[in-house]
């Protein structure tokens, strides 16, 4: 019996062991092939899709798929399960109200709304075909929300070059972001990296509740008079799903303290030359930060010119303010104070009066010749243009006088001028005077005048000389009082005499000139013609007369017009004139060349009778003769 039970337990375990075997065959030949990714990346409140893409090697009766995530505590919870009669979302928990899950062909895939920074967490996706495989895998949910773009400052004081040690130059933050942002620092956008004594980078990573970074980055530095065109940013570099991105911020520029090293001196005005009578002004400059004091002094001397905030000004400077002047930079800092200066030189250009020779005036004889001269003492090089009456004689500092004449005489003006600097001018002048013998005008011709008599004629002599020559008239064959002087104008060296002349006769009229040098006329022949009647007389006469005679013609056409009109109306018998204002032709045994006219006025009455004398007919001729007698 116990042999028989022995037997039947070796069977049964023989069994069991093939079943086993059996099983694990069967595993290893169906299979499932589940796929899913290692991580997906998604920005923050945006929708995440997790797919879980399953095949089997063996068509399975029934899948079973089931959605698990790993709390913080590492705890395995599931939230959803489906299978051919189902397909639902656990209840209570975190993602009940923000998952769903779409089933295809090839899978199934987890969609989780509004992800939040608490979902970055691993999600589990398990396939079950029984008998047909199984299987198991996992996605990462990485959360991304980039950051605000950096805010630098500068430090709000200055910095000094001598500091032993860095010093805290610029700060820069930037908030709000996931994962951890990281911030470079930039000089002229080339990046700074931390080096012994020159950099240092301190950076205060801060998570705020929201789970959120803010990153603060102080730069220490050590700074030179190099950095004071310089300009410092920094970059902020962050990661976002697939990539990684940077924001930069703006530069500052930090205002660097250093010591004066050298000072630049300078005219500012006047542009160009300087002449005496100009206002100067000197600038000085050094190049240290905040600017050193300037004072000013000439060279060999320790008095200081009196100046202000680097500008000396000169007024009305000389050629005495002429030399070297010095500036100099008041710089503790410096290393050698004694040796920033600079130097500047001045040089104040002036022009003397001008002297002329001969002096004030000279007196020349005709004939003679003089040398003048017009010169200057200047600094610069001068040019000299003589004038007369304001018309240009001459150039240079002589000037030649050949050969004098009365025209020569008068005041010769010289102007001296520098070309290379206009505003620098004096002048002098010369008075010359020529001494001769009288010298009348047109005295070489004789004057023949014919006049009638009692004719007034004018009569001039217009005479030169030095000393001023005197005039007497000299009037022979004229009354002497029909003549007298009308007019006398005098110069240095001139005089002009105009007389009035009444001709009664045939006259001779002299111009007697004379001075210390010799003496000169002139003389007029004045030819009298007797007053006759003259062409222009007769001619009036001869007018008058034709005058009359033309209105005695017009009178006898008129009274021929007239006399032929009465005839016309006689002939017509329309002609009667009577008492009672009432016309009447009568025909009487008359001559028929008789023509009888009545008229009547108030209380008068007259008759007109025309009638050939003696009561005789004369022919037209006869009557015409009449007339004109």
């Amino acid at each position: 019996m116990d042999n028989f039970r022995n037997m039947a337990l070796q069977n049964t375990s023989l069994l069991l062991i093939v079943l086993q075997i059996c099983a694990l065959a069967w595993q290893a030949w169906a299979q499932v092939d589940l796929r899913m990714e290692d991580t997906v990346e998604v920005y923050m409140d945006d929708s995440a899709e997790i797919p879980c893409l399953y095949t089997f090697t063996q068509a399975p009766m029934m899948v079973m798929v089931q959605w698990f995530v790993r709390e913080r505590d590492g705890v395995r919870v599931r939230i959803s399960y489906s299978d051919l009669t189902m397909q639902k979302v656990d209840e209570n928990t975190t993602y009940s109200d923000r998952i769903s899950v779409r089933s295809n062909s090839d899978g199934e895939t987890l969609t989780i709304q509004d992800v939040k920074l608490s979902d970055e967490r691993e999600f589990f996706c398990q396939v079950s075909g029984f008998s047909a495989g199984s299987d198991e895998r996992r996605t990462l949910l990485k959360v991304f929300d980039p950051p605000e773009p950096p805010v630098i400052e500068g430090a709000l004081s200055g910095v000094s070059v001598s500091g032993e040690s860095t010093a805290k130059i610029a700060s820069c933050e930037t908030r709000d972001g996931y994962p951890k942002p990281n911030i470079t620092w930039y000089r002229d956008h080339i990046p700074i990296h931390p080096a012994n004594g020159l950099v240092n980078v301190v950076t205060l990573v801060t998570r705020e509740s929201s789970g959120l970074y803010t990153v603060q980055s102080d730069l220490h530095y050590k700074v030179t008079k190099e950095d004071k065109d310089a300009h410092f940013s920094c970059e902020v570099s962050y990661f976002v799903p697939g990539a990684v991105r940077t924001s930069e911020s703006k530069g500052v520029n930090i205002t660097v303290y250093y010591p004066t090293s050298s000072v630049e001196m300078w005219k500012e005005s006047p542009q160009g030359l300087v002449k005496e009578g100009d206002t100067v002004e000197i600038h000085c400059q050094g190049d240290g930060n905040p600017p050193a004091p300037i004072i000013f002094n000439r060279e060999q001397s320790d008095v200081e010119l009196d100046s202000y905030e680097g500008l000396l000004v000169l007024k009305e400077v000389s050629r005495m303010d002429s030399g070297v002047y010095e500036c100099h930079a008041l710089d503790l800092d410096a290393v050698n104070n004694d040796e920033v200066l600079d130097t500047l030189q001045l040089t104040v250009h002036y022009l003397d009066p001008a002297v002329v020779v001969p002096k004030d005036s000279e007196v020349m004889l005709k004939g003679e010749s003089l040398t003048a001269t017009c010169n200057a003492l200047s600094s610069l090089e001068t040019s000299t243009v003589w004038f007369k009456k304001g018309l240009e004689v001459g150039r240079g500092h002589i000037m030649q006088l050949q050969d004098a004449t009365f025209d020569t005489a008068g005041r010769y003006d010289c102007e001296v001028t520098v070309p290379s600097l206009p505003g620098l001018l004096t002048s002098g002048s010369v008075h010359i005077i020529v001494q001769g013998a009288p010298q009348i005008k047109d005295a070489e011709r004789d004057f023949e005048l014919m006049e009638k008599v009692g004719a007034w004629v004018n009569l001039t002599c217009e005479v030169r000389g030095y000393p001023r020559p005197a005039i007497t008239w000299s009037i022979t064959g004229s009354q002497s009082q029909s003549w007298r002087e009308v007019d006398k104008k005098e110069t240095e060296d001139r005089i002009h005499s105009v007389v009035t002349l009444k001709v009664t006769t045939d006259t001779v009229a002299i111009c007697n000139s004379t001075n210390d040098f010799g003496i000169e006329t002139k003389i007029y022949n004045i030819k009298s013609i007797p007053f006759l009647q003259t062409p222009t007389a007769r001619k009036t006469s001869v007018d008058n007369s034709g005058v009359i005679i033309v209105v005695i013609i017009v009178s006898i056409l008129l009274l021929a017009i007239l006399g032929s009109v009465f005839y016309f109306l006689y002939k017509k018998g329309k002609l009667l004139c009577g008492r009672s204002g009432k016309q009447e032709i009568t025909k009487e045994k008359t001559n028929k060349d008789d023509i009888v006219v009545e008229m009547k006025a108030k209380k008068t009455e007259e008759s007109v009778l025309l009638k050939g004398i003696n009561g005789e007919k004369k022919p037209p001729n006869d009557q015409n003769s009449t007339l004109r007698s």
